[in-house]
């Protein structure tokens, strides 16, 4: 990492580390800078689309289906964004097969944020920075690709950004050394827990670089990040539930994203950064908003379509599972409803029946039905 690329504004903040090496030390938050009318132009905005998200869900029947829905497709993209693929018709099969072995380490990396997602949101935990914080990196690297990089520990070790290859020598970004981590993150905890003096949304851009700056752990930064900003948004009252799915719109344009991210570290622009966050807040909130509509609808029509004379007072319970997690197979089916291994199959069938499920070619004994329109509700296409 060269001081060279760095205004000399931000020089003072490139440190020698006890190895000799550079590296960036970012000053603790709340940075020193005037907000302008651009910036309450765009908050203005956003806060209004996220009022508008809020509102819908919490008049929502049951929020937390389209909470724990929109939360796999937010887990998809966020790992996308980190090199992993998979689709959400992959996880959720996944999800209720729970196959053995490898092979499927890109969708168990996808679950495992979701699972992580489901903690840090869990009732009766501490805030953020805090013990959760810790669990949740090793819920995210519990036995997949980086699971060696001590998994629910700070790092230890430095780490790098830099391309395929790079060095630290030739690294574009080094944060933190190990020996000074504390310096950094001990000031956010504590600005984590003060009296809020800015916006909540601008706050939790602010937020969100210092996290991705001092890059505390040796690997999962970029998706724990993430789901700081959603734990965020939920801590401080701004939404009822995980019901925002930012990575949808940063994933397309993770090049401004980063660049963005970079620019503040090399050039102190914190306004460029925060335009680009009220840009994603706005259009994501307007997003799930219509698409947190069409669930409800699609859930209601799926009601009708299973409310007949003929059919058990059990499939109700199924149609809302497929909201949560939108794949089935006999036995999840049966633990759900509580019923005998036929008594299910005659459930599922009639929704296959009913064109709510579809089967899925599987080599496996188990048999697997997936939901087709719930998964095209949820991964439709986005707003312009």
């Amino acid at each position: 990492m060269r001081s060279d690329d760095f205004r000399p504004a931000q020089r003072p903040f490139v440190v020698r580390a006890e190895r000799g090496y550079r590296a960036f030390l970012p000053p603790p938050l709340p940075p020193p800078v005037v907000i302008g009318p651009e910036q309450w132009r765009r908050l203005s905005d956003a806060d209004r689309a996220i009022g508008e998200l809020s509102g819908v869900a919490r008049t929502m029947p049951n929020p937390l289906l389209l909470a724990q829905t929109l939360a796999r497709r937010e887990a998809v993209l966020s790992s996308r964004i980190e090199g992993t693929q998979s689709s959400l018709s992959e996880l959720v099969l996944f999800e209720v097969e729970r196959p053995v072995g490898s092979g499927h380490d890109d969708v168990r990396e996808v679950l495992n944020y979701v699972r992580a997602v489901e903690h840090v949101l869990a009732p009766n935990r501490r805030l953020p920075l805090s013990l959760p914080l810790l669990e949740a990196h090793a819920i995210l690297m519990d036995g997949v690709r980086g699971g060696h990089a001590t998994p629910g520990e700070f790092r230890r070790t430095q780490n790098w950004i830099g391309s395929p290859g790079a060095g630290i020598d030739t690294a574009s970004y080094v944060p933190p050394p190990p020996e000074r981590l504390w310096e950094c993150l001990g000031p956010l905890e504590m600005y984590l827990h003060a009296d809020r003096a800015l916006p909540p949304l601008i706050d939790i851009a602010l937020i969100h670089y210092q996290f991705e700056a001092i890059h505390p752990f040796l690997d999962g930064n970029g998706r724990l990040g993430r789901l700081l900003i959603v734990l965020l948004l939920v801590e401080w009252g701004v939404l009822p539930g995980a019901v925002l799915d930012l990575s949808a719109y940063i994933e397309p344009r993770r090049d401004r994203y980063y660049g963005a991210l970079m620019a503040v570290s090399t050039h102190g622009d914190w306004l460029g950064w925060i335009d680009f966050m009220l840009e994603v807040f706005e259009h994501q909130a307007r997003d799930a908003a219509a698409r947190a509509r069409a669930l409800q609808e699609l859930r209601d029509d799926f009601r009708r379509r299973v409310a007949t004379t003929r059919a058990s007072g059990l499939l109700p319970v199924l149609v809302d599972e497929l909201f949560r997690v939108p794949a089935l197979t006999i036995t999840r089916a049966r633990d759900l409803l509580g019923v005998t291994h036929r008594a299910a199959t005659q459930n599922v069938e009639k929704l296959v029946a009913a064109g709510l499920l579809s089967e899925v070619p599987n080599s496996g004994r188990r048999r697997l039905f997936l939901a087709h329109e719930v998964i095209t509700a949820v991964e439709g296409r986005s707003l312009e």
